[in-house]
């Protein structure tokens, strides 16, 4: 007997492997041995250990259980990965069918950082105008010190002048025209408004040459006449104006309204030197105080007592006798009306050095020429 016959026949399978046979059955795993998709816990996403395709009919089966009843369940495309993220929930809006981000599947959040803020830009102090229309307080604002100084100094400039001769007293009527013209349009927020500030200037100069070559009874209609002219210019400039009906209207009252102002302020030549003197002396007084650090009323009493004070001891310099005090009352009134109208509607600074110097003098002219002609 050989060797072969007596050694014990040898499995080619170790490990007790089945030889493969193709046209074997499969064969089915126990019941026991496979547990549903629906009684495991749920996985991360990514996870590895599914076990097949009947895993993924119950996984499919519970997402479909968890949509709200009515709505539509998308079904995969072809090469689409079966075991992306689950469909949100149904209080997320039936409009989100998309897989949620990387980052929300695996429990974290990606919020943007906020931007740095800019940092805030230094802001000018504000303006004692601008301070008093934020507080909400009173728009009336009155010129103070300063400018009653400079009005004190022009009406000395006027008093000076008048009794030596007219083309003198003609140099600071000049200089009065040309801040009234511009105070005024800055008074109405106008600036720059070159033309009509030019404009409204040129009446004045033009009122003075006319009554430097007329008597002092013409005076009357060469301002008129003036005045009428110069009321056309201005219409005529305004239709050049490609503004808003408003702001035309609004140009056009400034405009007729300094050119007035401006021509009044011409009287001082047409008046009575001695009148002009009186004058000069009550407005410079009447102004000072008025600038005092009392209360208004108290002030304004002090004011046109003070006009009237300084008006009659002008007039016994220059032989008025007691109507000097009338003269001073009536032109130290006109010159406190200028300064309330300086004062309105939160003025700046430049309002007040050019208005408020201005209106007191141009606004006493017309009861300077008035009252020195009846009581002179």
């Amino acid at each position: 007997m050989s060797d072969n016959q007596h050694q014990p026949h040898q499995n080619p399978y170790p490990y007790g492997q089945q030889p493969y046979d193709p046209y074997a059955q499969p064969q089915q795993q126990p019941p026991q041995a496979h547990q549903p998709y629906q009684s495991q816990p749920q996985q991360p996403y990514g996870y590895e250990g599914y076990e097949g395709y009947e895993d993924y009919h119950g996984y499919a089966g519970q997402a479909a259980h968890e949509q709200p009843h009515g709505q539509p369940q998308p079904s995969a495309p072809y090469g689409q990965d079966a075991y992306a993220a689950p469909a949100p929930a149904a209080h997320q809006g039936a409009h989100q069918h998309q897989a949620a981000p990387y980052g929300s599947a695996h429990g974290t959040t990606a919020t943007a950082e906020p931007a740095p803020a800019a940092p805030a830009a230094p802001t000018a102090p504000l303006k004692p105008n601008q301070r008093a229309r934020a507080e909400g307080r009173s728009p009336i604002i009155p010129p103070g010190i300063q400018p009653a100084a400079l009005t004190a100094v022009l009406a000395l400039l006027l008093a000076l002048a008048a009794p030596v001769a007219r083309p003198l007293l003609a140099v600071p009527v000049v200089l009065l025209q040309a801040v009234t013209a511009a105070g005024w349009f800055r008074l109405n927020g106008m600036w720059p408004a070159r033309q009509g500030i030019a404009l409204a200037f040129l009446g004045g100069v033009a009122t003075d040459v006319g009554l430097l070559t007329t008597p002092r009874e013409d005076a009357p209609l060469v301002a008129l006449g003036t005045l009428g002219v110069w009321c056309l210019l201005v219409i005529v400039l305004q239709l050049r104006n490609r503004s808003s009906a408003d702001e035309r209207m609004y140009a056009l009252t400034a405009g007729l309204t300094s050119s007035a102002l401006a021509v009044l302020a011409a009287g001082h030549l047409a008046a009575d030197p001695n009148a002009v003197v009186v004058g000069g002396a009550a407005v410079a007084l009447a102004v000072l105080v008025r600038a005092l650090p009392l209360p208004g009323p108290v002030t304004l009493v002090l004011g046109l007592l003070a006009g009237a004070g300084g008006g009659l001891a002008a007039a016994q310099l220059t032989g008025m006798g007691t109507a000097g005090a009338l003269l001073g009352l009536a032109a130290g009134g006109c010159a406190l009306i200028g300064l309330r109208v300086a004062s309105y509607d939160y003025p700046s600074k430049f309002v007040h050095m050019t208005a408020g110097v201005a209106l007191p003098l141009a606004l006493a002219a017309p009861a300077v020429y008035v009252l020195g002609r009846a009581l002179g």
